[in-house]
């Protein structure tokens, strides 16, 4: 009950705050989500051949079975943003927060395990004008929401600890919010309001395969794929314009899509010490129809390279068994703005700082994105994000002795 309240804070949370303030977001579904969690998202965002009995990771539904039999997973993240906007004219300055995620994880049966979390899917947030001072008039464009996805998903091992596969049952929902405004500066003209918004609620499925091969006691490979299938989400559009008198409308007909994605990933683990993991994904957005046109997005690719390493795990010194993790990460974008698109160059830092026994974590991550542009005419966007978790890690099946 406690946790089932958690979530429902957490989803009021990411439901009523913007996480960004990029006018690209008024495109499409808006900016998406990293879905990687605490150690994942400071090793670049990798999460694909991840797999470790520490950290819940929704990037592959394959990766819950690698716990143990007696142990709750229980991950909670926030993060604050600094944003920078340069259009070649004008420059702004931006500061965000929101939650990011939750989600708990825990046994079934010593080859099977559950998750259930709630984190975003996209997020929508801009304001910005335009002053055309040769027609005397002024448009103030600003948006609001994003999707949300509450997920339940199982996985279990197939064959002898090294193939394991799993499945995600999502419930993606959320409404986004456009409001366009013309004012002009003649007394006799009457300003034009334009509202539109856009409610989904429908359920997706992502799977996942992970093969981990043994090359000593304590190193091993692990290779990880993806699959995600297209989907047509439920969707209600509602359309006001508002001057001398308001005309609300409801519009019927248009289709919204989710897109097919496919992941593969590769890590190399040595327990207690290195961690090192690479992931390309790739994303049909030029078959999914938005509104019932295709003409606004292209397919998307995205390469994740991380690493993690410890001093000594089992050493007194604290700073020897915090966990060290950097990375790095490329994409294109899925949108186009009057057929231009950008990409996005980042770099991560962050460290997992152990707490009591060391099977708990602080996680903090810090993120810089460059998101870059091939028109002169569009913005110049650039970020740091500081993201904070906690991952609670505690023997809660386990039957303690008392003499």
């Amino acid at each position: 009950m406690i946790v089932s309240g958690l979530l429902s804070l957490s989803a009021l949370s990411l439901m009523a705050q913007n996480s960004t303030n990029s006018p690209y977001t008024r495109y499409g579904y808006g900016e998406l989500a990293n879905r990687s969690f605490g150690a994942g998202r400071a090793m670049g965002g990798v999460g694909i051949g991840l797999r470790s009995s520490k950290q819940i990771n929704p990037m592959n539904p394959a990766s819950y079975s690698c716990m143990d039999s007696i142990t709750f997973l229980f991950d909670f993240g926030a993060s604050a943003q600094l944003s920078w906007y340069d259009d070649g004219t004008n420059k702004q300055n931006d500061v965000n927060g929101n939650v990011e995620y939750m989600a708990m994880q825990f046994p079934l049966h010593r080859r099977i395990a559950m998750s259930v979390g709630l984190l975003p899917y996209t997020h929508v947030g801009y304001n910005f004008r335009n002053i055309n001072t040769s027609q005397a008039y002024e448009e103030t464009f600003t948006g609001t929401g994003g999707l949300n996805q509450l997920y339940a998903g199982l996985s279990m091992d197939v064959w002898k600890k090294r193939l394991s596969i799993g499945a995600n049952m999502n419930y993606l929902f959320g409404s986004i919010n456009h409001q366009a405004t013309t004012g002009y500066s003649s007394s006799n003209a009457t300003s034009v309001i334009s509202l539109k918004e856009y409610r989904f609620s429908d359920a997706t499925f992502d799977f996942g395969v992970q093969y981990t091969h043994p090359l000593s006691k304590t190193e091993r490979l692990i290779l990880g794929l993806t699959y995600t299938p297209k989907k047509r989400l439920n969707s209600d559009v509602y359309e006001t314009i508002a001057s001398s008198e308001s005309v609300t409308d409801t519009i019927t007909g248009k289709s919204f899509d989710i897109p097919a994605g496919y992941g593969i990933g590769l890590s190399y683990t040595k327990d207690s010490k290195w961690i090192i993991a690479v992931d390309f994904s790739y994303q049909e957005w030029k078959n999914a129809t938005f509104e019932g046109k295709r003409d606004d997005f292209k397919n998307r690719s995205k390469v994740n390279a991380g690493v993690e390493y410890i001093p000594n795990l089992y050493s007194r010194p604290f700073f020897n068994r915090v966990r060290y993790r950097m990375g790095v990460s490329y994409s294109d974008s899925y949108i186009q703005v009057n057929g231009n698109s950008y990409r996005e160059y980042g770099a991560t830092v962050g460290f997992g700082f152990p707490i009591s026994d060391a099977r708990s974590y602080v996680n903090v991550s810090f993120e810089y994105m460059n998101i870059s542009p091939n028109a002169k005419a569009m913005i110049d966007e650039n970020y740091l994000r500081m993201t904070l978790s906690y991952t609670f890690n505690e023997y809660w099946f386990f039957k303690r002795k008392v003499d």
